[in-house]
């Protein structure tokens, strides 16, 4: 998607802004993240805010008012949404603006223990039933073995793309960027997680332990998991063919890799 910056935007939509936030005295185009046509830090004469938003009629505005109507239901530590708003084409969220930056994955990083403490929180979150999110079981029921989707099910609000870019830490770690909430087993996110963590250098060993600290996890039936694990590489494999980069091709193989893994544990556990 095209980046777009604050004052590419409709007068009218700027007007609108300011109204919600306060008059706009500077402007700062955030850094990464391709999901929004417009990201940016403001600073306003009633504070900072965020400002995200994607053109009306963009096939993911949806899942931008999806991420609005879920705000609500997240635990405190993720940013709060003070307004949406719909105006001159443009679907925009004003978030608060947290301190901090993006989350260090690596192996010994002192940011584990906070990523996994965020985690630990969200997992006692149960998922919302007044909110049109999307199920486990049906989001990954194309890519799994036969018959094994059904394992996915559960009441547990999940998050889905737990990137490190995903987590800002200051003296704890902040899960944001809320696309893609699902309804599902609590094991899910964990799974998730350990190919970030691959990603990010740690042994298909570290990764697994890591993950033993949850609950979900340690207790999620070894077909469940087994099962889990290769519908996300069969993500990765079908997100791979439609973009030749190379971080996702290196994505494959962790997925991969991650499955094998699980099946070759002794005992299965």
């Amino acid at each position: 998607m095209i980046r777009r910056h604050f004052h590419d935007l409709p007068v009218e939509a700027r007007q609108a802004i300011a109204d919600k936030a306060g008059l706009v005295r500077a402007a700062r185009t955030a850094d990464g993240g391709l999901n929004s046509g417009i990201a940016a830090f403001l600073e306003t004469d009633r504070g900072p805010v965020f400002v995200k938003g994607i053109p009306i009629d963009h096939p993911q505005a949806p899942a931008q008012r999806r991420e609005a109507a879920i705000n609500p239901h997240l635990p405190r530590a993720c940013p709060r949404l003070y307004w949406h708003i719909e105006v001159a084409g443009w679907d925009l969220l004003g978030y608060e603006v947290l301190p901090g930056r993006h989350a260090d994955y690596s192996p010994g990083s002192p940011d584990l223990p906070l990523v996994a403490a965020a985690l630990a929180e969200l997992q006692e979150t149960t998922a919302p039933t007044d909110v049109p999110i999307k199920v486990a079981e049906q989001r990954w029921a194309a890519y799994a073995p036969p018959g094994s989707a059904a394992l996915f099910s559960g009441d547990t609000l999940l998050h889905t793309d737990l990137a490190p870019h995903n987590l800002i830490v200051d003296d704890r770690a902040h899960i944001i960027d809320w696309a893609w909430p699902t309804r599902g087993a609590a094991w899910i996110d964990p799974a998730i997680l350990i190919l970030r963590l691959l990603e990010a250098g740690h042994t298909l060993a570290e990764a697994d332990v890591f993950t033993h600290r949850f609950p979900s996890w340690r207790t999620a039936p070894t077909e469940a998991k087994e099962a889990f694990a290769a519908a996300n590489a069969a993500v990765w494999e079908e997100i791979a063919r439609a973009d030749s980069a190379s971080w996702k091709a290196a994505m494959v193989d962790h997925a991969v890799s991650f499955h094998a893994h699980l099946r070759a544990l002794p005992g299965k556990r």
